[in-house]
């Protein structure tokens, strides 16, 4: 591809010999002859302070946020915008084939992008997801390491959607993703917006600038889909000049409302209602939130075009998600329960939900992730504490902190509650003694991990899965 086409749009680019270009990239470890190196400052690495070793490694020329002295370089006021919307081009601007529809929020994102593609499929049209758990291209699947991945990965997976006859993309868009300019350039036929509480405060410093990075999704969509119980629903729109939509469980006022709401111990029912339809949906996945995902998604499908009958038959052939209040299968009178809830309101969600279909006591085990932002630690210790009837303090992915040290920020928000308590920084150890605590009709709730399949540790990542592990402690073949 010639360089004027890749940098089409890019203002301040006057054409270097308009060679072909191999390769364009922002890590200085993948420069080759022929490419284009993006210098982009990270936090522990500044790509301009290697823009000089790129060219002589056979870059064409650098794209650079100020002048570096160097004969070939082209200078941009934000080298990640340009770098997302030189991937775009690179690949062909494969995003404007594609019916895109990102979904933000700091919970709900996974299970509600994967009910639009179960749904969409359903309703015939071939689909692409990309976020936390997996990347899908039609039935392939591919790992993830983000939620929403870089822009070079990300504009080669709208590519093999492409290729491959998809005709839409669901998309969890993470606010770090907003903030970073990874989908720059990308133009979204629906924004939804699930719900905003505290997480991320360690990247993002404030409240206000994780709401902020968040409203960004919406000046680039054309259809606007809001939870209106979430009080932050209406500064999403900022910036935005798109169609707003909203939903509801509690405001009359929204477009779209759920009514006579039931829930049970394998899902829930209610009406949705909006002018000139109601009908009854079923969903089968527990909890209070799965209403809420369940209403976006169906909402945004039908706000695209798609008949109101169909769309709720659709939802109702949905399968939950892995890790998503996630019935492990024992041989117990009691039944145990892996969620990723990780910030204060997944857990308050996952155990008020819970609560609602609890026969007997909820033992909730979990622990909070470390080099991550410490002022959620005590909130979470708070919750577990008011809503869990036992509760077991233990390590999440602890990283380079000191287990006990994560454990005790935690203890500060239990001081004083009358919860039983157990502590153990073992998360094996814990998770046995939360079994061995189990009785008839009781609910295990193991909280944090979800559909992570390890643990990181100081010394690393390992392979941990607590499915493996449950199974393990069940049936003798693991010792806690």
């Amino acid at each position: 591809m010639k360089a004027s086409e890749i940098m089409k749009s890019i203002k301040t680019y006057d054409a270097f010999p308009d060679t072909d270009i191999s390769f364009i990239t922002a890590d200085s470890r993948k420069v080759c002859d022929g490419c284009i190196f993006v210098c982009i400052r990270g936090n522990s690495f500044d790509g301009h302070d290697a823009a000089q070793k790129a060219l002589a490694d056979g870059a064409v020329f650098v794209v650079c946020e100020r002048d570096l002295g160097l004969e070939n370089q082209v200078v941009v006021s934000n080298t990640r915008a340009a770098f997302s919307v030189m991937c775009s081009n690179f690949f062909g601007n494969p995003s404007q084939k594609l019916k895109i529809i990102g979904i933000t929020g700091t919970n709900g994102k996974t299970t509600t992008t994967f009910l639009m593609k179960n749904m969409l499929e359903k309703l015939g049209c071939k689909t692409g997801l990309i976020g936390t758990v997996k990347n899908m291209v039609g039935d392939k699947e591919y790992p993830a390491a983000f939620t929403t991945p870089e822009s070079f990965e990300l504009h080669s997976l709208f590519a093999q959607m492409v290729d491959e006859g998809c005709k839409y993309c669901v998309m969890e868009v993470s606010s770090q993703a907003l903030a970073q300019e990874r989908v720059t350039g990308v133009e979204f036929a629906a924004g939804v917006f699930t719900n905003l509480t505290q997480d991320h405060l360690d990247y993002h410093g404030t409240f206000e600038n994780y709401a902020q990075a968040k409203s960004r999704l919406f000046e680039h969509s054309e259809l606007c889909v809001l939870n209106l119980d979430d009080e932050h629903a209406m500064s999403m729109l900022r910036n935005s000049d798109g169609r707003m939509v909203t939903y509801s469980i509690d405001e009359n006022e929204a477009d779209y409302k759920a009514e006579y709401i039931r829930y049970k111990t394998d899902g829930i029912e209610y009406e949705l209602v909006t002018t000139g339809y109601v009908e009854r949906v079923k969903v089968g996945i527990p909890g209070e939130f799965t209403v809420y995902n369940s209403m976006a998604a169906a909402v945004t499908l039908i706000e695209l075009g798609f008949d109101f009958s169909k769309v709720l038959y659709a939802l109702s052939l949905s399968e939950g998600v892995k890790g998503r209040i996630e019935v492990v299968p024992t041989d117990t009178d009691y039944t145990v329960i892996i969620d990723y809830a990780h910030s204060p309101d997944g857990l308050e969600n996952i155990i008020s939900s819970l609560r609602k279909i609890a026969k007997n006591r909820i033992i909730t085990v979990f622990g909070c992730g470390g080099d991550r932002d410490k002022t959620k630690r005590p909130i979470m210790g708070a919750i577990a504490a008011k809503l869990s009837d036992v509760i077991v303090v233990t390590s999440d992915n602890p990283r380079s902190e000191n287990p006990d040290a994560i454990i005790n920020d935690i203890l500060e928000g239990i001081k004083g509650a009358k919860v039983k308590k157990i502590v153990e920084p073992d998360r094996t150890k814990a998770i046995k003694a939360a079994l061995d605590e189990a009785c008839e009709d009781d609910i295990v709730l193991l909280a944090g991990k979800g559909h992570e399949t390890y643990q990181i540790l100081n010394t690393g990542k390992i392979h941990y899965d607590e499915r493996e592990i449950v199974k393990g402690l069940l049936d003798g073949t693991l010792k806690g």
